[in-house]
């Protein structure tokens, strides 16, 4: 593995535990963007979730490719319908940043650990 694809699944990797915890732990933030994007709270706890585990997954991707290929993939699908949520009820492409600079990331972390392998 490159060190360029560490760097970039740690950075992922922590851009995901702060995205995901709070979600998880039900961070009253939470509810009220469940509100706002229109989605069940579950919804966004089950995602949070899902980011918290893709980021061991990063980490873990660092020693063992498959996994952070798999990790990366799955960050990519969230964070392209976390994009599509915030552009659902018009939050404007300013929103929806974050999310797509993070699939783009996540996919560049794929790229790498295939290219390394």
């Amino acid at each position: 593995m490159s060190l360029a694809a560490a760097l970039l699944s740690c950075a992922l990797a922590a851009f995901m535990t702060f995205a995901g915890a709070p979600k998880v732990a039900g961070h009253p933030k939470t509810a009220l963007m469940a509100q706002h994007l229109r989605v069940p709270t579950e919804l966004l706890r089950f995602v949070g979730l899902t980011e918290t585990v893709a980021a061991i997954g990063l980490l873990v991707g660092i020693f063992v490719t498959w996994s952070g290929v798999a990790a990366a993939l799955v960050v990519v699908a969230l964070m392209l319908g976390g994009a599509a949520c915030h552009l659902r009820v018009k939050d404007g492409f300013t929103a929806a940043a974050p999310a797509l600079v993070s699939a783009a990331t996540a996919a560049g972390v794929m790229i790498l650990h295939i290219a390394g392998n």
